[in-house]
């Protein structure tokens, strides 16, 4: 397919969904479309969710009561895909419904740069209160159309560096450090975040003269893996599974992962014990994190709001938790770009799933759909709702998601359709899996001639959406204009200062003479 047709392609899948042809679809399923209602809003984000750890997945162990109940009550989406695998530019794309390159975000150092508004701002043009409690991970240098309480922006005032070095890539010293688990006695600072949303829910929203959309951004079950301890214990380190690596599969390892794997000083065995620690300290975060969420969904019901209200769970990204030999996140495997998604409330259908490849790009569409605002056309993501109903004609039933932070030799970009998934790799070779057959992601079919025909759809599809290797100089770009102002402002010592926490001194330092030109 040439290039000219790609791109006629991409315009045929952009309007795929008209929004007559939506609003027709609306009107006849939704109950607050029928009637010309807002609902109101609950949208919940967690932090390093995967979404195979859930109960309501099928999970052998995790346990998360209170989301298995919202799913059983509402639609969950069982191939939702995030659009980074990495805070900041995960976040730009859910919070916008732009491609996190769109914005500019490509790792933990470049936030979103505020050239496309985010869905706060779009419902407050529709009438909205909207109201921001917890991590956000944004840009406070522009209007976000949120009344933020105690929000976080971490990366923005406190950026991963090493995301600055990718060409070579630098390595990080202590991430090997982090593969362990253990249990705390005091309550996690999401439990202050749930206490500020359930006090919202109690008196505020009701006292509203508009409709509200109440955002809470949850940092469990981030790293590190140290749980609360009713919880760890919940997971004795004896009954914890091991990650699904085959003899010879970390030979045959793509080379931008066995890179990443050095990056993060993993490549050496670590100690069972350690890893069954870490993933006991993981699985115990997801029971806790499933209480908080549970607490707001309580609240909704004692006060009699859920009858009018949408409410929705996600995560900004997963967690690899040793699967592929990788830990931590920043990869387009599953386990790290495969996030939970479920919505439930009023107006929608209960024990619905839907199997049709999602993204985050999607929900800034779907709220707007929800607030029966209009969707703009420019708009990368398309609303969910029309497939809530079964109406597939209306989503082009694919996922994008691409990855450009720290550890990444080059960028990757991902196309999820049907059971099929394919990583495009900049200048390296490319992956195809049938994840319906090969659920873990572990028989790369990139060189069965047998799949060339899928092979070739996908890529269509891929070129109709970026130019990947325009995006992944642009990133790389991107990052080095953000160091050489680091380096124009600091000495030799602060940038050395700057780089020890996350190289180790050694490297800190030869970078820091380096990048001074000694």
């Amino acid at each position: 397919m040439s290039e000219m047709t790609r791109r006629e392609f991409g315009k045929n899948l952009a309007g795929a969904v008209g929004v007559s042809a939506l609003a027709s679809v609306l009107s006849e399923n939704m109950p607050f479309a029928r009637n010309n209602e807002k609902p109101n809003i609950v949208f919940i984000c967690s932090d390093q969710h995967s979404y195979k750890y859930t109960g309501y997945a099928g999970h052998p162990i995790v346990k998360t009561p209170n989301l298995d109940r919202i799913a059983s009550r509402g639609v969950v989406f069982t191939n939702a895909y995030c659009g980074h695998p990495v805070c900041v530019a995960s976040r730009s794309s859910m919070m916008t419904g732009m491609y996190a390159s769109d914005c500019n975000s490509f790792c933990n150092s470049t936030v979103w740069d505020g050239s496309h508004p985010l869905w706060g701002m779009h419902l407050r043009g529709a009438g909205y209160y909207c109201r921001a409690i917890g991590k956000m991970d944004l840009n406070d240098d522009f209007d976000t159309g949120f009344e933020e309480i105690r929000t976080n922006r971490g990366h923005r005032h406190n950026p991963d560096i090493t995301s600055l070095f990718r060409r070579p890539v630098a390595y990080r010293v202590r991430e090997r450090d982090g593969v362990d688990g253990g249990f705390r006695k005091k309550r996690h600072v999401d439990a202050s975040r749930t206490e500020a949303a359930i006090n919202f829910l109690s008196s505020e929203s009701r006292k509203l003269d508009q409709p509200w959309a109440l955002y809470v951004g949850l940092t469990e079950p981030h790293p590190g893996f140290v749980a609360l301890k009713q919880y760890y214990e919940m997971y004795p380190t004896y009954s914890i599974d091991m990650p699904d690596i085959p003899p010879g599969h970390l030979e045959e390892l793509h080379l931008v992962f066995q890179e990443l794997r050095h990056f993060k000083r993993i490549a050496t065995p670590i100690l069972e014990e350690r890893i069954r620690r870490a993933r006991a300290g993981y699985y115990g975060l997801i029971s806790e994190l499933d209480e908080y969420i549970g607490q707001i969904w309580d609240k909704l019901e004692q006060t009699d709001q859920l009858e009018n209200t949408v409410f929705i769970y996600t995560s900004d990204h997963g967690e690899s938790l040793g699967e592929h030999g990788l830990w931590y996140k920043n990869n387009l495997y599953d386990v790290a770009s495969h996030i939970p998604l479920v919505v439930a409330g009023y107006g929608l259908p209960k024990r619905v799933t839907v199997d049709t490849p999602a993204a985050h790009v999607d929900l800034c569409a779907t709220l707007l759909d929800l607030a029966g605002a209009e969707i703009p056309s420019t708009m990368r993501g398309h609303s969910l709702l029309p497939l809530i109903y079964g109406k597939l004609e209306h989503h082009p039933g694919f996922a994008y998601s691409e990855c450009h932070s720290e550890g990444n030799c080059t960028g990757s970009f991902m196309i999820r359709r049907g059971d099929w998934k394919y990583i495009h790799f900049t200048w390296y070779d490319d992956l195809l899996f049938n994840v319906a057959e090969d659920p873990g992601e572990l028989n790369n079919l990139i060189n069965d001639p047998g799949t060339e025909g899928i092979q070739s759809e996908l890529k269509d599809i891929l070129y109709s959406q970026v130019n990947p290797e325009e995006v992944t100089v642009r990133a790389f770009k991107a990052q080095e204009r953000m160091l050489q102002d680091m380096v124009n402002r600091m000495t030799e010592q602060e940038l050395f200062e700057t780089f020890k926490g996350r190289m180790g001194a050694g490297l800190a330092r030869t970078l820091a003479t380096k990048c001074k030109g000694r």
